[in-house]
């Protein structure tokens, strides 16, 4: 993901004059741009005195690399295509940013595909490190990203495997039948994400309380809280203080 940090508009007599609307796509050429925020952690009436408000930042997604990828990554490439057949229908796309491979695969050939991974001699990525969640609210249809990292021992690498699925369907495999320490990541991406990983052995809360309300982690949860009290006096959660503006 990049976030492209646009300049700050001048001020004039000391007080800053709002920002110009931007075009996401012609911030970002060659991806996808997904989203358009203003202000820092894109928090609003929060009462921010710091100048951060006036942010404009276009959040975008690198498009799909061609080949060739470089250094092994065409190997490893050439590899998965040679020990898992459906190669062609399972990779919607393969991004090669920031010197890290990523296959963007459906979601429904993702267990096959991580077997090929693990068990094939020339690739043997013998160990999954996890799986995080991410929220794309504007993006339609692919609102919600399940971002897997695996480890090589054998060959000293790394690949990064992405599913991509909409916010009304929010299903995909569990993978604890091929890696079973994705056990506890998978169930913390539910907690914080609503990802629901089918045939996962007990998906339930791992963080918040077993009936807690949502998904803390989703950019559509409210940023309350609770009120802190300090000195004997009560400070308010985020949503509720006072705002300067």
């Amino acid at each position: 993901m990049t976030e492209t940090n646009l300049p700050e508009p001048a001020a004039s007599g000391g007080i800053a004059t709002p920002a110009p609307a931007v075009d996401p796509d012609a911030a970002y050429v060659g991806g996808e741009a997904v989203a358009q925020r203003r202000g820092m952690f894109a928090a609003r009436g929060s009462g921010d005195t710091s100048g951060y408000g006036l942010l404009q930042r276009v959040v975008s997604l690198p498009g799909a690399s061609a080949r060739p990828y470089g250094g092994t990554f065409d190997e490893t490439a050439d590899a998965l295509a040679a020990a898992y057949p459906a190669y062609g229908e399972a990779v919607e796309a393969v991004v090669v940013e920031h010197d890290e491979l990523t296959f963007h695969v459906r979601r429904e050939h993702l267990l096959e595909f991580v077997q090929a991974l693990r068990d094939d001699p020339t690739l043997r990525f013998e160990m999954c490190m996890g799986v995080s969640g991410v929220h794309f609210p504007e993006q339609t249809g692919r609102e919600l990203h399940a971002v897997y990292h695996f480890l090589s021992i054998t060959h000293n690498r790394r690949v990064r495997v992405e599913v991509s699925v909409p916010d009304t369907d929010r299903h995909l495999p569990s993978i604890v039948s091929v890696y079973p320490t994705c056990d506890w990541h998978e169930r913390e991406t539910w907690d914080f994400f609503g990802l629901v990983f089918d045939g996962h052995p007990a998906l339930t809360r791992i963080m918040m309380p077993d009936d807690w309300p949502g998904h803390p982690q989703r950019k559509d949860y409210p940023l309350g809280g609770i009120p802190v009290e300090y000195k004997g006096a009560e400070i308010p959660p985020p949503d509720q203080r006072r705002a300067y503006t």
